[in-house]
C-alpha cells in the first residue's frame, strides 16, 4: 500500500535533504582538497629542504645544521649505519612511515631522502603534530554540516507555507461552497500562476456541472408532471372498471394487477424524484412508516410474478418496526429485494420477517458466491439465473436510497440450504 503524505511535508524534507546533502558533499569536498594540498605542500617543502641540506652539507662538511620542526640527520655511505634502520633502505624521495615517538605512541612521520655524491641527508617530519588541527577542523565541518542542514529545514518550513498558501486558500474556499451551497467564482481571488490556471479551470467545472445539475432538475419536474397524470388517468380508470356491475372474476383480477402496477410505478416516481431531491438537500424525514403493512403490501402485490411456481411466500412480525422516511422509499427497496427473492426461486420459500429493527428476505433460489454479494449492489450487475429481462439498476437503487437513510442493506448466502438472505438494517 503506497504511503500517502501531505505535498508540505515532502517540500520541507527535499529542502531539508537537500541543504544536508549539499553542505556535507561541500565539507567532503573542502577536506578532501584539504588534505591532498597539505601532502602536496608538506612533501614539496620536505624535498626542497632535503635538497638544500645536502647542497649545504657538500659545500660545508663541517657546518652544523639546525631545523626546528624537523629532524635532520647526514651521513656518507661508510657511516649509514648510523642513522635509523627503517631509513637506511629509503631511496631519493619521501616516504611515509609509522614509528613508536618519544611518548610511546606510534606517530605517522614524512622522511625525505637525498642520496648525492657519497652523501645521504634525511629530514624527519612528525606529521602527527598536526593530528589535532585535523580534527578541529572535522568537527568545525560537521558542525557546520548539521547548522546547514537545520537552516534548511527552516528555510523548507518557511517556503513550503508561502508556496502552499493559495493552495490551501483554493482547498478553503471550495469547502465553503458545500456549506453556502453553491459555487462562487475562484479565479477572482488568485494571481496569474498556475494555482490562478487551477483556479480557472474549477470554475469552468463548476459551471458546467451546474448545468448538468440544472438540466437533471429541469429532467426531474418534467418527469414528474408528465408521468403523474397518465399514470392518474389509469388509476382512476381502473377503479371505475372495477365497479362495474357485469364485471367478471378474471377480468377483476386483471384490472387489479394493472392497479398494483400503477401504484408501484407512482411510488417508484416518487423515490426517484425524492432520491435526486435528497442527494442534493439531504433526506426528507417526519413521515412515520410500518414496516411490517409496507412489507405485506409488496408481498400481494408481488405474487403475480410466481407464475405458477411452486413458491409459498410468508410473512413473519416479531414485533413491530417504524422507520422515520416515506412509504413510497421502502415500498421500493422492498419490491426489489422481495421480487429479486421471487424471481430467483424456481421452488421453495420466500420469507419475509421483520423485527429487531430489521427486515430479511431469504429464499431458497440458486444462491450467491460470498464475494459476489456487494458487487451485484453496483450499477449493471446482474445476478446468474435470474430468468428474466433487466438491466441490473434495482440493488443499485436500493443501495442508493438505504444509504440516504443511513441504513445498512446487504446480501449474504444461506447457511442451511441454498439460497440468499437480504438484510436491511434501519438506524
Amino acid at each position: 500500500m503506497r504511503s500517502r503524505r501531505k505535498l508540505r511535508f515532502r517540500l520541507i524534507v527535499t529542502f531539508a535533504l537537500f541543504g544536508f546533502g549539499l553542505s556535507a558533499l561541500f565539507a567532503f569536498a573542502a577536506l578532501n582538497i584539504r588534505a591532498r594540498v597539505e601532502e602536496q605542500l608538506i612533501n614539496s617543502s620536505l624535498q626542497d629542504e632535503v635538497d638544500h641540506l645536502n647542497a649545504q652539507v657538500l659545500a660545508n662538511p663541517g657546518a652544523p645544521v639546525a631545523f626546528e620542526i624537523v629532524k635532520a640527520q647526514t651521513a656518507s655511505d661508510r657511516f649509514l649505519y648510523k642513522v635509523p634502520l627503517s631509513w637506511q633502505k629509503l631511496g631519493t624521495g619521501v616516504h611515509d612511515l609509522f614509528e613508536p615517538g618519544p611518548d610511546g605512541k606510534t606517530h605517522h612521520y614524512k622522511v625525505a631522502v637525498r642520496r648525492k655524491d657519497g652523501i645521504n641527508n634525511f629530514l624527519q617530519f612528525d606529521v602527527s603534530r598536526d593530528e589535532l588541527g585535523k580534527q578541529q577542523l572535522l568537527i568545525s565541518v560537521i558542525g557546520a554540516v548539521f547548522i546547514f542542514g537545520l537552516l534548511s529545514l527552516g528555510l523548507g518550513v518557511w517556503l513550503s507555507s508561502r508556496v502552499l498558501r493559495p493552495v490551501t486558500d483554493l482547498a478553503r474556499r471550495i469547502r465553503e461552497f458545500r456549506r453556502a451551497g453553491k459555487a462562487e467564482p475562484l479565479a477572482l481571488h488568485f494571481a496569474d500562476d498556475e494555482v490562478g490556471e487551477l483556479a480557472v479551470a474549477l470554475d469552468d467545472y463548476a459551471a458546467r456541472l451546474t448545468l448538468i445539475v440544472e438540466r437533471d432538475r429541469e429532467f426531474n419536474s418534467d418527469v414528474s408532471h408528465e408521468l403523474r397524470t397518465p399514470l392518474a388517468v389509469i388509476a382512476s380508470t381502473t377503479e371505475l372498471l372495477q365497479g362495474s356491475p357485469d364485471l367478471t372474476d378474471k377480468l377483476s383480477e386483471r384490472l387489479k394487477r394493472i392497479e398494483r402496477a400503477s401504484r408501484q410505478a407512482t411510488e417508484l416516481i416518487e423515490a426517484l424524484l425524492l432520491l435526486s431531491r435528497a442527494e442534493r438537500r439531504g433526506p426528507t424525514r417526519g413521515e412515520t412508516t410500518d414496516v411490517a403493512k409496507v412489507a405485506s403490501d409488496v408481498i400481494e402485490s408481488q405474487r403475480p410474478q410466481m407464475g405458477g411456481k411452486p413458491i409459498e411466500i410468508d410473512l413473519l412480525v416479531a414485533d413491530p418496526v417504524t422507520v422515520n422516511a416515506p412509504a413510497s422509499v421502502l415500498s421500493v427497496a422492498l419490491t426489489n429485494l422481495i421480487g429479486n427473492a421471487i424471481k430467483y426461486t424456481m421452488q421453495g420459500k420466500v420469507t419475509v420477517r421483520v423485527g429487531d429493527n430489521r427486515i430479511d428476505v431469504s429464499d431458497t433460489g440458486p444462491g450467491i458466491h460470498p464475494d459476489d454479494a456487494e458487487k451485484l449492489f453496483q450499477r449493471g450487475i446482474r445476478g446468474e439465473g435470474a430468468g428474466g429481462s433487466g438491466a441490473g439498476l434495482g440493488l443499485a437503487i436500493v443501495k442508493r436510497l438505504c444509504h440516504l437513510y443511513s441504513w445498512d442493506v446487504s446480501l449474504r448466502p444461506r447457511e442451511d440450504v441454498t439460497g440468499v438472505v437480504a438484510t436491511v438494517r434501519f438506524s
